[in-house]
């Protein structure tokens, strides 16, 4: 386990560093391109082909590449395992090739169905987003394929190169931002071409270290191959199984588009910061364990599986329970600091309302990401699937019950009805996950875990009375400067962690051991 925490713990600081530099990317895009319908129109065109990306390139395919990538690594020669790379490259460049192609014509079609409130609420602006997305769209191509070169450098147990490629994007947007911006008649267009080149640079930056590997592919178009077919296989149910929570967000940015100005930029600017831990570790968790899951399987080492599994869920609740109640006591100060000009105080608090309701499912999407390799590296991408059939609809129905009689009462905040009922559709996602894997006998938890949770939550509730006592009352926040905010926040964060750590190591909880696979 040691190896897999490194590993781990690489990709995790690849993605700290992108973070931080989306944050930065975020705090220059709210300061100077205010909330209004140009920036929605960014935000909905933008979410599309990164939707995309996360079912595609970063889920469904990913998924079903790496599982079958392992296999003819651990059990067929390097000419199988090169021709496969060069079909699989070959076949999913035309695809892709095809479906920009169509993007990019149906570009104003495919806005009206992803946020048709643009075309009917005053203030929206529909045909600047439809121009927008035909310059983004591109993105899906680079990145997928960028995505591809990644799940072969995970194989080799080469993290930190494709952990690193969001930084890239990250800087070229806010270059765009700061530097090109100005030069544009209209303003985010800019940021939109920097998408399209960061895609490009994500690429282009893998390509050095598949030569070093001697795995670098070469496009084949012509023949059909078997292991290609059975990627295809397992992708196709995978779309819909691998990234459920991003379809429960895409049909959020639907109604949110019909609710008011503003909602589509409020929910991402708190989306952004449930993203961080979830990328942090529960991303980096589920790439790390997928490889070592896959060769557990393709050597039939039952054990080794059930134990990595169980180890990946143990470090998963540890972090990410006790990151749901920071953000939540911490929510308008962090938007505050972080995102938004202190001056606007009322994007701060309808931005603090989505986090809050957000950050309750933190822990169901973390653990959905751990869980989902249990299947797809044995292979089986048709129960995630139907699972997420489930999660979907558990999603639109608690969203209608939600959100239309808060909107119909006037009260301000509908946009957080809909960020709750992604959050309680990811507790449906994962507890019905974990409940197969039990029945299937891939996963068991012994007699300690309800002590090990028990102490969790105790720990939780001493660094919750920290935050809760210490933390300065809004009209703190509201007042003072910047360096002052930072300061505050960031000792908060930090007396937050000693409290929690410190009260797991009085109640038993040997973290050392936790990290070992021991526990």
């Amino acid at each position: 386990m040691n190896r897999l925490l490194r590993s781990s713990a690489v990709i995790s600081a690849m993605t700290m560093i992108s973070r931080i530099l989306g944050l930065v990317r975020d705090m220059v895009l709210f300061h100077l391109f205010p909330v209004g319908g140009a920036t929605d129109a960014f935000l909905a065109a933008n979410r599309i082909p990164n939707l995309l990306r996360r079912l595609v390139a970063e889920g469904a395919f990913s998924l079903a590449f790496v599982p079958v990538l392992s296999e003819y690594k651990e059990t067929k020669s390097k000419e199988a395992l090169q021709d496969l790379i060069d079909y699989v490259t070959g076949r999913l460049m035309l695809i892709l090739f095809l479906i920009t192609i169509v993007g990019v014509i149906a570009a104003p079609i495919v806005m009206q169905i992803f946020a048709p409130g643009f075309s009917t609420k005053e203030g929206a602006r529909p045909e600047l987003a439809a121009d927008l997305l035909r310059i983004t769209f591109p993105y899906i191509f680079f990145i997928s394929l960028s995505a591809m070169a990644g799940g072969i450098l995970n194989t080799w147990n080469k993290f930190a190169v494709p952990a690193f490629t969001p930084v890239l994007l990250n800087i070229v947007m806010i270059l765009a931002m700061v530097w090109w911006a100005p030069y544009f008649d209209e303003p985010v267009t800019a940021i939109a071409w920097a998408v399209f080149i960061g895609g490009i640079a994500q690429l282009a930056f893998q390509i050095p270290s598949l030569i070093r590997l001697g795995v670098l592919p070469r496009p084949r178009f012509k023949r059909a191959h078997e292991g290609v077919s059975k990627i295809l296989k397992l992708m196709l149910p995978a779309l819909f199984g691998s990234s459920v929570a991003q379809v429960n967000l895409l049909l959020n940015t639907i109604i949110a588009s019909m609710i008011s100005v503003g909602s589509i930029s409020w929910l991402y600017s708190s989306d952004r910061f449930v993203e961080l831990p979830l990328a942090l570790f529960g991303v980096a968790l589920g790439v790390v364990i997928l490889p070592k899951l896959s060769k557990d399987h393709a050597k039939s080492d039952g054990d080794n599986f059930k134990q990595t599994l169980n180890w990946a869920i143990r470090v998963a609740l540890v972090i990410s329970l006790p990151a749901t109640i920071g953000l939540m006591l911490l929510a308008k100060p962090i938007l505050g600091t972080v995102v938004y000009n202190i001056s606007a105080w009322t994007d701060i608090q309808m931005a603090g309302m989505s986090l809050i309701t957000y950050a309750i499912g933190l822990p169901a999407f973390v653990l959905v990401k751990v869980l989902a390799p249990g299947f797809y590296s044995r292979q089986d991408t048709k129960t995630p699937v139907k699972v997420g059939i489930v999660a979907v609809f558990a999603n639109m129905l608690l969203s209608l019950l939600i959100v239309y009689p808060w909107y119909q009462s006037g009260a301000v905040g509908a946009h957080a009805g809909l960020a709750l009922a992604v959050a309680l559709a990811g507790y449906v996602n994962a507890i019905s996950l974990m409940v197969i894997l039990i029945r299937q006998d891939i996963l068991h938890f012994s007699k300690d875990w309800v002590g090990f949770l028990a102490r969790i939550f105790v720990a939780i509730a001493m660094m919750g009375a920290v935050l809760y006592f210490l933390n300065p009352v809004d009209e703190w926040w509201r007042e003072t400067k910047i360096w002052g905010r930072l300061g505050t926040l960031f000792g908060l964060i930090i007396l937050a962690a000693i409290s929690y750590l410190g009260s797991l190591m009085l109640l038993g909880i040997n973290l050392k051991k936790l990290i070992k696979g021991t526990h």
